[in-house]
């Protein structure tokens, strides 16, 4: 234990002077959001040269900004790449003896080498030579292990848990069934079905059966609790979970099962893991020394249904894809849907608050603060396949998937509780809560008002202006300037483009090969998506924590399955 009571903030707090600071905090997203998007047109009225001025340096910015996130988009990508190519559980399986491991590898390293000397074709020679540059890179590495750090992975047990509200049986079976198929022991694995009291009956105890009853015996367990929200409970996936954990705690502490050879995963209940994930993942955290402070994330990709669904809905869930592939190379990653962390983690740090709406991140925040900043983590390089917003209709999708991207951008409810319980440690560096509210701060403001900015704010000053300022050579020049601008950023949407096309996943058999078209200029809409659907959902919620008109209840999006014609 790092300290011997911990304690997280509470957002709902009833002491007045918390109560005051968590009010102000609230406020500064929105505030900041508002003060932006109404000085647009303010300035550009009494200040017009300097809005110029602005628009051009922001232009310039935002180039730099693309260009820097496409760079490691394309980063990630290669990494996601290799990653699916390592047999994780070979890795596994030797990486307890590291020395006799250390020597195959070498052996293969001189026998790829000799394979080199023999072959003429650039592209075989390009591959072998990535080959043995992750070889030596390996090898390096199992060099500077120590054996006493390395757990053995026969030890580790892994509780994948799959929250579910209103989800049916069809959903939640493709995640599960991932998880049987995966080339890991299955008795190293244990199903926890999280459910809800609130569901109706009927149809909770039908999907609880047909689960139990296709996969029993096939997992090391199979278990299934259904939470009930308490007093000072909000309806939300964090209660649920929290709920689901300390059941898990009576269940290991009744088989004598140590919390710290635990490995539990939070997963959407529709998350289709990658074969190689649980390998992947019991790998990096028994070679982890400090395996208690990381957590592990593997990179969400919108794939189970991105055919089937609408061209809003895939430019917004293709560009989250690519945003987390970016966040993935930063070590300012914080976790994000479906994401693993030690259980004894989670118990020290006592679970996910029960009165957020936002637990995705908020976990690794509380883990973070209860490490004294000393807490990071590992993006495991494997694609998780979820499922795209869809709903019976064309419309209906749209509107779900506006409120499911207001429910991410209401995660700035994040912001008070994490300053509040952070900035008071004097041994985390100022530089580093600065740096934490900077990045917060930033990348909310950023979501709500940046596609306004690059949309109308250059033609506001040549608008509100006035004569005066319209017969200036910087007024004749604006357009022209934002226009080139705008063309130089052009390179990440042609970069989002291709790396869309690289990602697509495999084409369903009920569509035509037109369809790859239509995954093409989809991304003409952008101009469209990026306000409506992008920053509007981000002022909301914004907006309503301003007011507070706070949400009280998770909203969990409405999943469809279109089948498939064979």
């Amino acid at each position: 234990m790092i300290c011997d009571e911990f304690i997280f903030p509470d957002p709902q707090t009833k002491v007045p002077s918390e109560r005051r600071v968590q009010r102000w905090l609230e406020i500064i997203p929105a505030i900041l959001t508002w003060f932006t998007l109404v000085g647009m047109v303010i300035f550009s009225i009494i200040a017009p040269i300097w809005v110029s001025v602005f628009i051009i340096a922001f232009d310039i910015y935002w180039i730099h900004r693309t260009i820097f996130i496409s760079y490691y988009s394309v980063k990630a990508y290669k990494k996601l790449q290799k990653g699916q190519k390592i047999d994780w559980f070979d890795r596994c399986s030797k990486v307890g003896e590291p020395e006799e491991y250390a020597q195959e590898i070498a052996k293969r390293i001189v026998d790829m080498r000799d394979i080199l000397n023999n072959i003429c074709s650039y592209k075989e020679r390009k591959i072998l030579k990535e080959e043995i540059k992750d070889a030596e890179k390996l090898l390096k590495k199992l060099h500077n292990m120590n054996t006493e750090d390395i757990m053995d992975w026969r030890d580790i047990i892994h509780v994948v848990m799959l929250p579910t509200a209103i989800e049916d049986a069809s959903n939640i079976d493709p995640a599960i069934k991932s998880i049987a198929e995966s080339k890991y022991p299955n008795d190293k694995i244990i199903i926890l079905l999280a459910t809800e009291e609130r569901e109706d009956k009927d149809k909770r105890e039908k999907k609880v059966k047909i689960l139990t009853e296709k996969y029993r015996g096939v997992f090391r367990d199979f278990l299934v609790t259904t939470h009930q929200v308490a007093h000072g409970e909000m309806k939300c996936k964090a209660s649920n979970a929290t709920y689901a954990a300390k059941k898990l705690r009576i269940y290991l502490d009744e088989h004598k099962i140590d919390y710290e050879r635990v490995i539990f995963s939070n997963f959407d209940c529709e998350s289709v893991a990658h074969p190689q994930f649980f390998a992947a993942l019991t790998y990096e955290y028994i070679i982890e020394p400090e395996r208690l402070q990381r957590a592990y994330q593997p990179i969400p990709l919108y794939h189970n249904n991105l055919w089937d669904t609408n061209a809003f809905v895939r430019v917004i869930v293709t560009s989250s894809s690519f945003w987390h592939m970016f966040q993935s190379t930063r070590r300012e990653m914080v976790t994000f849907s479906s994401h693993s962390e030690p259980f004894k983690t989670l118990v020290d740090v006592n679970y996910w608050p029960v009165n957020m709406i936002s637990e995705d991140s908020i976990i690794y925040w509380k883990a973070y603060s209860y490490y004294h900043g000393k807490y990071a983590v590992k993006p495991i390089y494997l694609p998780i396949s979820m499922d795209a917003v869809l709903a019976d209709t064309y419309m209906g999708t749209i509107k779900n998937q506006y409120k499911q991207k207001r429910r991410w951008a209401y995660g700035i409810e994040n912001f008070p509780v994490i300053m509040r319980a952070i900035w008071p440690d004097k041994k985390i560096a100022l530089r580093d809560k600065l740096k934490i509210a900077f990045e917060i701060l930033e990348g909310h403001h950023s979501w709500a008002t940046a596609p306004f900015i690059l949309a109308f704010l250059g033609w506001l000053p040549l608008i509100f202006g006035g004569t005066e300022f319209n017969q200036t050579s910087l007024a004749h020049m604006l357009p022209f300037v934002t226009r080139f601008l705008m063309l130089l950023a052009m390179t990440g949407l042609i970069v989002s483009v291709s790396l869309s096309m690289f990602l697509l996943p495999k084409r369903p058999n009920k569509y035509s090969r037109r369809r790859y078209v239509h995954m093409v200029l989809q991304w003409l809409l952008v101009p469209i998506i990026a306000p409506t659907l992008g920053a509007i959902p981000a002022i909301d919620s914004q907006t309503r924590i301003l007011f507070k008109k706070y949400f009280t209840e998770f909203w969990v999006t409405d999943k469809t399955i279109k089948q498939d014609n064979k």
